[in-house]
C-alpha cells in the first residue's frame, strides 16, 4: 500500500486554514455573510495552493464521494479523512489556545448545533443532507470538467459559500464531519449533536456520487 504523505499533509493544512479562518471567523464576528465568505473564500484560496497536490478535499465528505465514483484509491480515501480530521482538531485547539477567554461566546469556536431540541432533529439532518449533496455534486461536476481547471476554485468556493448563506441559521452548517469535529471537541455542548454532522454530510455525499455518476459523468455525455 503506497502513501501519499505529500498529498495527506497537504489535506492536514488546507482543513486546517479553512477551520482556523472559517471557524475563526464564526468565534469572533458571528456576522452570517462574513462567515459564508469566510469559508468560500478560504477554499478558494486553499484550491489553488494545494489543488495540484491533493485535489484540495479537504472535507471527507467530498473525499467519499470521489472514492465512490474511482477518482480515490482506498489507502488514500483513509489518507485524506485521518489528515482532514487532524488538520480540524489541531485548528480548533489554536482556537482554544488563543480564545479560552471567548468561551461564552455563542459561535463556540464555529461549532455547529442542533439550535432547537426534539423536532429539530430531522429537520437539521435533512439540511446537511441535502445542502452536502449540493455542493458535493457541484465539486465533482467541475472538477471534471478540462474546461473549469482555472476557475474550479471560484467555482467550489462561492458554492460552499451560498450553502452557507442558507444553511447558518438552521444549523451553523456543516457538510462536512471534519469541519464539524474539531470545534465539537472545545465546545463540550456540541458534541453531543455531533452525529448529524457526521452522518448527515455522508448521505449527502453518497446520493451526490451516485446521481454523478448516473447523469453527470463523462459516460452519460453525448
Amino acid at each position: 500500500m503506497v502513501l501519499n504523505w505529500k498529498k495527506y499533509i497537504a489535506e492536514f493544512i488546507g482543513t486546517f486554514v479553512l477551520v482556523f479562518i472559517a471557524c475563526g471567523t464564526a468565534l469572533i464576528s458571528g456576522n452570517l455573510v462574513a462567515i459564508a465568505l469566510a469559508f468560500g473564500l478560504s477554499v478558494v484560496a486553499m484550491a489553488y495552493v494545494i489543488g495540484n497536490i491533493s485535489g484540495c478535499h479537504i472535507n471527507p465528505a467530498v473525499s467519499i464521494a470521489m472514492f465512490i465514483n474511482g477518482k480515490l484509491a482506498l489507502n488514500d480515501l483513509i489518507g485524506y479523512v485521518v489528515a482532514q480530521f487532524a488538520g480540524a482538531i489541531a485548528a480548533s485547539l489554536t482556537h482554544y489556545l488563543m480564545f479560552n477567554e471567548l468561551s461564552g461566546n455563542a459561535c463556540k469556536y464555529g461549532a455547529n448545533y442542533i439550535y432547537n431540541d426534539g423536532d429539530s432533529v430531522f429537520g437539521s439532518l435533512a439540511v446537511e443532507v441535502i445542502l452536502t449533496f449540493i455542493f458535493v455534486l457541484v465539486v465533482l461536476v467541475v472538477s471534471s470538467k478540462e474546461e473549469l481547471s482555472k476557475s474550479s476554485g471560484i467555482i467550489i468556493g462561492s458554492a460552499l459559500t451560498l450553502v452557507h448563506l442558507f444553511g447558518i441559521n438552521l444549523t451553523g452548517t456543516s457538510v462536512n464531519p471534519a469541519r464539524s469535529f474539531g470545534p465539537a471537541l472545545f465546545a463540550e455542548e456540541a458534541i453531543g449533536d455531533y452525529w448529524v454532522f457526521l452522518i448527515g454530510p455522508a448521505i449527502g455525499a453518497v446520493i451526490a456520487a451516485f446521481v454523478y455518476s448516473a447523469f453527470f459523468s463523462k459516460k452519460n455525455e453525448l
